[in-house]
């Protein structure tokens, strides 16, 4: 497992457009999501360890965020051949288990991800209702210890931007397992 942090991105950076299947068995782009004023995208898989011990922040803040206009996406690049822990119907089960309240799509040819410059699992995008990029670092300051966090990052993100503030310009990556590229 090749541990990886999130790179650069540039704020303000378009959303680009996508369309991936999701569990739900439907087709998702990104214009489905047109009504939400902050869109949060995820890159992320079931078998990463680093993804396995945060989802369930996920969940817990796309609850706490939905009645906002808030929505994550959660989109699964990882070549399921070689891993096959990262197929649909994994996907599927992960997500029954885990409660997944938002969708959880499957990037099969792994192009959504390259467009985004996605580099680990869980890679974070958070977008503002012109599709602008303002956020784009780690959930929170302890991937591995919930009772030690200390900084909410995601969560303060969110906040700021429904509150109508500027976000920090220095924001932490997130970290995690480098993408599974096919090869």
């Amino acid at each position: 497992m090749a541990l990886l942090k999130s790179i650069n991105i540039p704020l303000g950076a378009k959303a680009i457009e996508f369309c991936l299947k999701g569990i739900d068995g439907r087709m998702h782009s990104l214009t489905d999501y047109d009504n939400k004023d902050i869109l949060v995208i995820i890159f992320m898989c079931n078998h990463c360890p680093y993804v396995r011990a945060v989802d369930s922040r996920l969940v817990q803040l796309q609850k706490r965020f939905a009645s906002q206009s808030v929505q994550f996406i959660g989109i699964n690049p990882n070549d399921d051949i070689t891993y096959p822990d990262d197929n649909f119907e994994t996907m599927v089960k992960r997500a029954e288990e885990k409660g997944y309240n938002f969708p959880y799509l499957k990037d099969d040819d792994q192009s959504v991800a390259k467009k985004y410059q996605a580099q680990c699992t869980p890679d974070i995008y958070v977008y503002d209702r012109k599709r602008e990029l303002c956020y784009h670092g780690r959930i929170d300051d302890n991937w591995e210890q919930p009772d030690r966090v200390t900084s909410h990052d995601l969560s303060d993100a969110i906040e700021a931007l429904i509150e109508g503030k500027s976000l920090p310009i220095d924001q932490h990556p997130s970290m995690g397992c480098s993408i599974k590229w096919k090869e």
